[in-house]
């Protein structure tokens, strides 16, 4: 079943697509890791042991990934750093080209967000960037 999903959304203009089961839960066009975030703030909490398929899967991704109570990953790119992470959180994954490292744009450097990743867990990359994106949190329990 999954394959189908997965070669529709290749040839889509999709960077995201969840599944629960066969059912699809959540798609965005945006850039980079925003749809996971989007996914993670406003659905993450009403569906567990998800699929995703992601056109780019670093580590930053795996780790939301994680915290999206993903069961399995798809995409085209993953980096080796992803595969320790998903091995790591019990992720199974289908990726069709494994890379060291999500470079940046346009560069050889590591993806700024790979960076951060590398010494956090999904709750503490989450708050990193959510800290980047939104500034830090307060002590409330709203939505930012």
């Amino acid at each position: 079943m999954y394959s189908r999903l997965f070669s529709e959304f290749l040839v889509s203009d999709n960077s995201l697509r969840i599944y629960e089961g066969d059912n699809l839960i959540f798609a965005s066009s945006k850039d980079r890791l925003l749809p996971l975030l989007e996914y993670i703030d406003r659905f993450a909490a009403y569906h567990q042991q998800v699929v995703i398929f992601d056109k780019v899967i670093g580590r930053a991704a795996a780790l939301l990934c994680a915290k999206a109570s993903c069961r399995k990953v798809y995409s085209p790119l993953g980096s080796q750093l992803a595969v320790k992470a998903l091995d790591e959180y019990g992720i199974k994954y289908h990726l069709t080209k494994i890379v060291p490292y999500i470079k940046q744009l346009d560069r050889d450097d590591m993806c700024p967000m790979e960076k951060l990743s590398l010494d956090k867990g999904p709750e503490g990359f989450y708050e990193a960037i959510r800290n980047i994106i939104n500034g830090p949190r307060t002590g409330h329990s709203g939505t930012n």
